[in-house]
């Protein structure tokens, strides 16, 4: 007679302990990394407005749309000069130059940002403008593409898309008041520029159709962007 060996009710016990333990970690380390993401987005959002802040009041008048940069910023004897007319517009939207893409030139110039951009016509390249974690260009722009859409035009960062929109949730509940339709960070449409870009959708899809327009966390859509409005 053979005598059959199977697991003791111990074993049987550590075996799952040490699964939930494997399980614990490799939920842990994803919440980490989400935290980490979050963090990133917001310090590259506060970085970049501070430097808006810091040129505007250095030259008074917007990176992009300074009409001045070869006289008075070192080392921009070739970069593009903008209109001076207060609106960071681009060819599509009136302007001479693409100015949402001649502003990473000036800033990087005047020292207000640590990557050297050079100014090229749309669409956004590597070498023109930053690029949030998922590769779509952020762009500062004169415009109403935030929000719901139907708001009056106002200078604005975005983003960029492909960003998950619980992680707009999250960044949007420490940064503001956690609406994606109010407040000073809203949820944006721009496509991420460059090229073959898919505009996000926004209500029903990035963020609730209900009152208070909440980013959907519960089942996130992955192409959503934000806007931080200045």
């Amino acid at each position: 007679m053979r005598r059959h060996h199977g697991f003791t009710l111990f074993e049987v016990v550590v075996g799952l302990v040490i699964v939930g333990m494997l399980l614990g970690g490799v939920l842990k380390g994803q919440e980490l990394i989400a935290s980490a993401r979050v963090r990133h987005l917001i310090a590259q959002q506060d970085g970049i407005r501070a430097g808006i802040l810091g040129f505007l009041d250095r030259y008074r008048a917007y990176p992009g749309d300074y009409g001045q940069p070869r006289a008075n910023i070192p080392g921009c004897g070739a970069c593009a000069q903008g209109n001076n007319n207060g609106m960071l517009r681009s060819v599509a939207g009136g302007d001479a130059i693409d100015e949402h893409i001649a502003a990473w030139e000036h800033l990087s110039r005047a020292g207000f940002i640590s990557v050297t951009y050079t100014y090229a016509v749309s669409p956004e390249i590597e070498s023109s403008a930053p690029a949030n974690i998922y590769s779509r260009y952020l762009r500062i722009i004169y415009d109403n593409t935030y929000g719901s859409g139907t708001s009056q035009p106002r200078h604005n960062l975005k983003t960029g898309n492909q960003i998950p929109s619980d992680m707009l949730a999250e960044v949007d509940r420490k940064v503001d008041d956690g609406s994606a339709t109010s407040g000073t960070f809203q949820y944006s449409a721009y496509d991420g520029g460059g090229l073959g870009g898919v505009a996000p959708v926004g209500a029903g899809t990035c963020y609730s159709e209900a009152a208070l327009k909440h980013w959907m966390s519960d089942s996130p859509s992955a192409n959503c962007g934000g806007a931080v409005l200045f």
